[in-house]
């Protein structure tokens, strides 16, 4: 799926917030190293990231500090020198932090940083953007570079699903190619009254992969610092995690074990 001279970037975006794309992304960037490949997550929100927070990194550099450095020398510039290297289990990827401090955030240019994912592509065979909840012009320049966008939802409430609905029509209006956008829905089995069919219906569209409410199962995986991925503790959850990247490089979890 990655060409031979850029990496393959997946977007994990929705219009809501605490749907669990922080945890999705997280995953997905276990799971593509655990198979071998050389991957970076990228924290893209920018005022409220949590991938280090829920990885229990403390990162020496941020975005924010790379932005910086690529104004200085654009020349000499080396993105590598600002990730943090998460390996648990013997299972590594990079991470780029998103700034730790608001100020910093609101001081980024989108042009600097679209540069510094164009550098991640050539670097890794997947990234990984974790994104904030809002149609913002960085969000939509990552959507832009990305091979794959990981539009999440959850059903729960009315206004959830609103959301979802004019989120869906927003980037689809963007003229992507259809298999570019993949609606992923997690917390499928949560109690709630609305059928999921009639989502479906209103989105016009089924959902690509769906992911089982395991709530326990999630917040451990916070406590402790590890992706569901890599516990070795089996759950639904976890496997449809597996799953999902699975369809995603055309490699059946058979092939990888």
């Amino acid at each position: 799926m990655a060409d031979a001279r850029r990496g393959t970037v997946i977007t994990v975006f929705s219009t809501d917030s605490a749907v669990g794309k922080t945890l999705i992304g997280i995953n997905m960037a276990a799971e593509l190293a655990k198979q071998g490949y050389r991957v970076c997550l990228v924290d893209l929100d920018l005022q409220f990231g949590d991938v280090c927070n829920y990885l229990q990194l403390q990162p020496a550099y941020t975005l924010a500090d790379a932005a910086k450095a690529l104004e200085r020398e654009k020349e000499i510039f080396n993105v590598q020198q600002f990730l943090t290297t998460y390996d648990r289990y013997d299972v590594p990827f990079g991470v780029m932090a998103a700034p730790l401090r608001l100020e910093e955030a609101y001081n980024m240019q989108t042009s600097d940083l679209k540069q510094i994912l164009l550098q991640l592509q050539l670097k890794f065979d997947f990234v990984v953007v974790d994104t904030a909840s809002t149609f913002s012009e960085v969000n939509l320049m990552a959507m832009e570079l990305s091979t794959i966008i990981s539009f999440m939802g959850i059903v729960d409430f009315i206004p959830t699903i609103k959301n979802m609905k004019s989120g869906n029509d927003t980037i689809h209006g963007l003229g992507y190619e259809e298999n570019k956008i993949r609606m992923i829905l997690n917390r499928s089995n949560s109690k709630t009254r609305i059928d999921l069919q009639d989502v479906e219906q209103l989105l016009g569209a089924e959902f690509y992969h769906v992911l089982p409410n395991d709530f326990g199962t999630a917040t451990r995986s916070i406590k402790t610092g590890c992706p569901l991925v890599l516990d070795t503790k089996p759950s639904p959850l976890k496997t449809e995690l597996r799953n999902l990247v699975a369809r995603y490089t055309g490699r059946p979890l058979e092939e990888v074990e």
